[in-house]
């Protein structure tokens, strides 16, 4: 009588390992969630799981993601853990809810919601703010259990503001008491389980009253005074989102940043409508400074994304035209009466785009389409 014991047995499937090696069929034995065995024939499972015309593949991990707020709130990390995504990585861009004194928290809901779209009254009232230094943050989430892994990153934003109060929000300099204290409080988020350090030099990022993030533009010696905290603590990487408007200037800046701390860095690089070989020369520069020594990897997607675009909703494909601009705050009745004057809709055509989101997404028309 064959054995039966282990918890899962999947039969029949493609394997598709990560390793970029052809997939090849192969039956999977598990055990306490731990593959105990490859092959065929494999002893009978508690459960059997046939996937018969099916890819089985190891768990994706999400690098970039936003469930800072959601994960305080819910064992679920969805949608991510719906689509085969096992770890999901929180923290990016330099946004986050910890740390956080109790005066502070509307700033970062404020930030949050505008940075990524999140409602306001969502995040108000899902919030439990039962922590205020990160690694109380920290122990809040290690107190739930979720479907998926959780990473965390240390939010720049939310430490700016920590330390400087409302001259952080205005993106003053840091003083040097305030890029020790800065540096100080990253370091201990590395000590007690964070894997990084992220940040955002995007003017895209902003609040959802339209102010630029705290960490926009900031010097560079608090970038470096930053990174060299995490660096000395052997571990941790620096995650960094960039307009790239002087890919020169600004690459030589995250260069020093790297090599000065010692630390891996990770930078988004995404393919802009206004520029769009721009992606090329900054993975070009990235293999030159790795040549060199320092390790820096291009954050990009895997697919081709899309946005919802609409005149009642966040983002539309006119919202840097000052036509728009004219307009923007009537009712929705008097918005789109004006948008039917041909004179006023011929203007808003023809305008170009301004200093905004939109300028580097939406610039090729024959790429939007209707939502029927």
């Amino acid at each position: 009588m064959p054995r039966i014991g282990s918890d899962i047995v999947i039969r029949n499937g493609t394997i598709i390992d990560g390793t970029g090696a052809t997939g090849f069929k192969c039956d999977i034995e598990i055990n306490d969630g731990i593959i105990v065995a490859m092959g065929v024939n494999l002893p009978r499972g508690v459960n059997e799981i046939d996937a018969e015309n099916k890819i089985v593949t190891p768990g994706f991990i999400d690098i970039h993601t936003h469930y800072d707020a959601q994960a305080t709130w819910s064992n679920r990390m969805t949608p991510s853990s719906w689509n085969g995504v096992t770890t999901v990585m929180i923290g990016n861009c330099g946004v986050g809810f910890a740390p956080c004194k109790p005066d502070d928290r509307e700033k970062l809901v404020e930030l949050m919601e505008g940075v990524e779209d999140i409602p306001e009254p969502v995040l108000t009232e899902g919030l439990p703010w039962n922590w205020e230094t990160f690694d109380e943050y920290l122990d809040a989430l290690d107190k739930k259990s979720f479907d998926v892994d959780i990473v965390t990153q240390v939010p720049h934003a939310a430490i700016r503001v920590f330390v400087m109060g409302n001259r952080g929000v205005n993106r003053e300099d840091a003083t040097s008491e305030d890029r020790a204290q800065m540096a100080k409080l990253v370091e201990d988020g590395i000590r007690a389980g964070a894997l990084g350090f992220s940040t955002s030099r995007t003017i895209n990022h902003r609040t959802v009253s339209g102010a630029f993030t705290p960490t926009l533009g900031v010097a560079e010696k608090e970038l470096i005074e930053i990174s060299k905290a995490v660096g000395s603590v052997g571990a941790g990487w620096v995650q960094v989102i960039s307009d790239f408007d002087d890919p020169t200037k600004e690459i030589g800046l995250l260069e020093r940043v790297a090599v000065t701390s010692g630390c891996p860095m990770t930078i988004t690089v995404l393919q802009r409508n206004d520029r769009p070989e721009l992606w090329r020369e900054i993975m070009s520069e990235i293999s030159r400074i790795n040549a060199n020594g320092a390790k820096i990897v291009g954050q990009i997607l895997t697919r081709p994304t899309g946005v919802l675009l609409g005149f009642h909703i966040s983002l539309n494909p006119f919202m840097s035209c000052d036509a728009w601009k004219e307009i923007e705050r009537l009712s929705q009745n008097k918005k789109f009466n004006k948008l039917k004057t041909p004179s006023f809709k011929e203007r808003m055509l023809k305008e170009p785009q301004g200093e905004h989101l939109m300028r580097t997404r939406v610039t090729e028309w024959d790429k939007i389409f209707p939502l029927e």
